[in-house]
């Protein structure tokens, strides 16, 4: 069965959510380290085996069946989510980190496919970037959060706000699928679509959330790869596209990483050369000036001096700027 089989017969939907009910009762409350934080505490003797439901369910680590709440293990069963292996332990082909206080299914460490849905430390950063830049939207709100992910902005910006009509758009039906799921566990509601680019999305917006793949990745995973300008090309372009889905007075926010080359934030200079000609103002901000380090040891990124996170909030004007 796949995650958009799932979806589409409505399997997923109603064996994640009793899943995640479960996880509430519990008090479950992981929070999704970086990959490489992940990696070096599950190279640790002692962290081979888990013993709990966030080892099972956050670090992703093999577990005895006989030591999980048989909830959890019927939940995971059902969707065709846990998985045997050859030495007697289960282990989750899912995992779930909490969100400003929500529930987000998504993917299992380690993120290798290209299919696979990410959540991790920038998710949280976005999180509150949205929330320092919603005040004064209208309300209620069209939001569409492009290239959802596991939806987490979409989300966040739907239940901050209040009183929303919320779209999660995304290319890949996994990430939809799961994006649902955990829009339905807080209560949001939504639609889907499938989506290349913002300019696929119908209609025009009030708020577009969106946290573009930003990284130089040789093996061009979605979810990963942010393209050209050292992996800054996906965030120009999408930033160019959503601005004009915007409907008047509404808001473009943007969290994405961005490569410091010889000294110069190559994605801020595209922007300052391009965002003049659209009349729309804009905030470019700094939110950690160095995020993983690790990269800079690879060879793409041999000219890189440090990759910084950014937030950007476009704004057009309540009257149309034509």
């Amino acid at each position: 069965m796949t995650f958009a089989d799932a979806a589409g017969g409505g399997r997923l939907r109603r064996t994640l959510l009793p899943l995640l009910g479960e996880l509430r009762g519990l008090d479950y409350d992981f929070l999704a380290p970086t990959p490489a934080s992940q990696a070096r505490v599950l190279a640790r003797p002692d962290r081979q085996v888990g013993a709990t439901v966030a080892d099972l369910l956050g670090w992703s680590l093999p577990c005895r069946e006989d030591r999980l709440p048989p909830a959890i293990v019927a939940a995971l069963d059902g969707a065709e989510l846990l998985e045997p292996r050859p030495d007697g332990l289960v282990a989750s082909k899912v995992r779930v980190s909490n969100v400003f206080g929500k529930l987000f299914v998504h993917s299992r460490y380690p993120t290798q496919e290209h299919d696979s849905v990410f959540l991790g430390p920038d998710s949280y950063r976005f999180a509150d970037f949205i929330s320092r830049n919603l005040a004064g939207v209208r309300s209620p709100a069209r939001i569409l959060d492009y290239a959802a992910g596991a939806g987490v902005g979409g989300i966040v910006a739907a239940t901050l706000h209040g009183n929303a009509d919320l779209t999660l758009a995304d290319i890949n039906p996994k990430a939809l699928a799961l994006a649902s799921v955990n829009a339905s566990f807080a209560g949001v509601e939504h639609q889907t679509t499938i989506a290349r680019s913002p300019a696929d999305v119908a209609g025009d917006y009030d708020v577009i959330v969106t946290h573009p793949p930003f990284m130089i990745d040789p093996d061009r995973r979605a979810y990963r790869d942010g393209g050209d300008l050292y992996g800054g090309k996906l965030s120009l372009d999408w930033t160019l596209a959503g601005i004009e889905k915007l409907a008047p007075g509404g808001r473009f926010i943007m969290h994405t990483g961005v490569s410091i080359v010889g000294g110069r934030d190559v994605v801020r200079d595209a922007l300052d050369a391009a965002m003049p000609a659209t009349g729309y103002r804009y905030d470019y901000r700094v939110l950690d000036p160095d995020i993983f380090g690790d990269e800079l040891d690879t060879e793409p990124y041999a000219e890189v001096d440090r990759i910084a996170a950014i937030g950007l909030c476009v704004t057009r004007d309540p009257v149309s700027n034509g």
